[in-house]
């Protein structure tokens, strides 16, 4: 192991330890430190951090590249009380491009796929149902990943069909009630892994091979390896993406609440609250996702216009 990446898994652990969670420098970070080591580099600097960049995005700076800085400086924050030769980069380093790109929705058809792989090309039964679940759960509650990893055993009411999200983005917690087909699904997880691995002692629900919890930086990799196996989004802008089933669950949401209600105005502090936006107008965002949304909001307002002029 390489000073660098040793320094990596001291710094996460000291931040976690402190209550951040973590989950995107865990992914970013050990990608930078390889990408040091290839470079026969242990020391950041700016010059570093901006080549990772560029290799890791080299068409175009998006929103993804100002975190990959935010994730180097806080780490080489941490390298700097070290060694003393290390270069933070400044803040505005890197432009934020505040448009949203265009996101990909995945159909009925793209879900089931990717679920399917995971159980058939999974040689292991229980990593195998882990992603299948844990797929599921993720395109049936729009829950984060993080907020889905985060589960503990005792954050389930069986009785109730309610998640209990703890302390998630923005510090906030809130409860997400299921489908009875969800709540099954993740009986029927939670019994097979009994089976398989008894008396773990980790509370979390999610589970590795090695009886921890699943990790981010675990879970990115596999799900786009399912992605290819299920041949989804080969026609797409970009590689289908694991929060686009988080977008995807907004998006048909709203479309259903256009199609069958009379004021969507007043449910979509509901689904904000459900999926625990900060506020309603970062729901108010998926307007824009999907064509065939935007055109039911325009005919929606285009009739509650007319008639107010009657």
């Amino acid at each position: 192991m390489t000073d660098l990446r040793q320094a990596v898994d001291d710094y996460l652990r000291l931040r976690r330890s402190l209550g951040h969670q973590m989950a995107e420098a865990a992914y970013l970070l050990p990608d930078f430190v390889s990408f040091m080591d290839n470079r026969g580099e242990q020391t950041v600097t700016i010059a570093a951090a901006l080549d990772w960049v560029k290799t890791r995005e080299p068409d175009v700076i998006t929103t993804v590249s100002p975190r990959r800085i935010t994730a180097v400086r806080g780490f080489a924050r941490y390298l700097s009380g070290i060694d003393p030769a290390t270069q933070v980069p400044p803040l505005g380093l890197v432009p934020y491009n505040r448009r949203r790109g265009q996101i990909f929705l995945y159909s009925d058809a793209d879900i089931t796929a990717i679920m399917t792989a995971a159980k058939e090309t999974i040689p292991q039964p229980l990593r195998a149902a882990t992603y299948h679940t844990l797929i599921g759960l993720l395109a049936a509650s729009g829950l984060r990943i993080g907020e889905a990893i985060k589960l503990d055993r005792d954050d389930i009411d069986w009785t109730e069909g309610v998640l209990h999200i703890r302390e998630s983005k923005f510090g906030k917690s809130r409860l997400v009630p299921l489908q009875d087909s969800s709540t099954n699904a993740l009986r029927e997880y939670d019994r097979l892994r009994e089976d398989l691995m008894p008396r773990v002692k980790d509370p979390a629900f999610f589970i590795s091979l090695t009886a921890k919890r699943l990790i981010y930086a675990c879970v990115h990799p596999v799900f786009r390896a399912l992605v290819d196996t299920a041949d989804v989004g080969l026609d797409a802008p970009h590689r289908p993406r694991l929060h686009e089933l988080r977008h995807t669950f907004a998006v048909r949401t709203l479309l259903h609440w256009y199609r069958t209600e009379d004021n969507i105005q007043a449910k979509i502090p509901s689904l904000s609250t459900y999926m625990g936006h900060r506020e309603p107008s970062c729901t108010y965002w998926y307007l824009s996702a999907a064509p065939e949304l935007l055109a039911l909001a325009a005919a929606r307002r285009d009739g509650l216009q007319k008639a107010a002029r009657r």
